[in-house]
């Protein structure tokens, strides 16, 4: 089965529009909801209006641009996203003196995303893939056998050993614990031939695909001709 989510609903109305003008013409499935953001509050009620199936987009590392964050979320979301962003290898590093900082960071939007949708989240992803940083895999903070984004499914060579095999063992550990996917992928870079491969490998596993109606090239290419003969096939 090929599921097709969007993520950063409620980013910016212009994303969230381009989502829904997605849903509607089926060239998606579901999206991802940010939380404290701009749009938030819109994109519920347009959400609700389309009946468009949304999970929670854990964001980590991008600035709250919502009007009413209340000053500890914003504080403590700092906190966190200062630490990621400084250095790369800190997605892998645990730092047990932010540990109270990535617990109350997720434990605000997973109680955002309650009072908007008026229900638990099914399903957790994260801006820029930070749900499975070392802090949050380690935290105890996700719950227990939620559907879980696992890490991007790389063809062998596209990565390093090293590389490979921490995602690897990541992966097991996500399995054990949570619902995935067989397999994910990101509709870029844009390749036909590869997402032709991406789609005929769903029709035999469960595969799911990230796309950004946010980024020119993917939302034109999501509306075109040629992305619905291919999803098409997915069925």
């Amino acid at each position: 089965m090929l599921f097709v989510n969007a993520d950063d609903l409620g980013w910016t109305e212009e994303i969230t529009d381009r989502i829904l003008i997605c849903y509607r013409q089926r060239r998606i499935h579901a999206a991802s909801a940010m939380m404290f953001m701009k749009d938030s509050e819109r994109a519920t009620e347009l959400t609700r209006e389309n009946v468009l199936p949304v999970g929670l987009h854990l964001n980590l590392t991008q600035n709250f641009t919502g009007e009413s964050v209340p000053a500890n979320v914003r504080d403590q979301h700092r906190l966190v996203a200062a630490y990621l962003k400084a250095r790369k290898v800190n997605q892998i590093l645990y730092n047990p003196l932010l540990r109270s900082a990535f617990n109350y960071t997720f434990q605000a939007q997973w109680d955002e995303f309650y009072r908007l949708y008026g229900q638990e989240s099914t399903r957790i992803d994260g801006h820029h893939h930070m749900h499975l940083c070392m802090n949050m895999l380690v935290s105890g903070s996700l719950p227990k056998g939620i559907r879980i984004r696992r890490n991007f499914t790389f063809r062998p060579g596209e990565k390093d050993p090293v590389n490979r095999l921490y995602r690897h063992l990541v992966d097991r550990w996500l399995t054990s614990r949570f619902l995935c996917t067989d397999f994910f992928f990101s509709m870029a870079p844009i390749d036909q031939e590869r997402l032709q491969r991406i789609v005929l490998m769903s029709k035999s596993s469960d595969v799911e695909l990230m796309v950004h109606a946010g980024v020119e090239k993917e939302y034109s290419f999501l509306l075109s001709p040629e992305w619905a003969s291919l999803t098409s096939q997915g069925h």
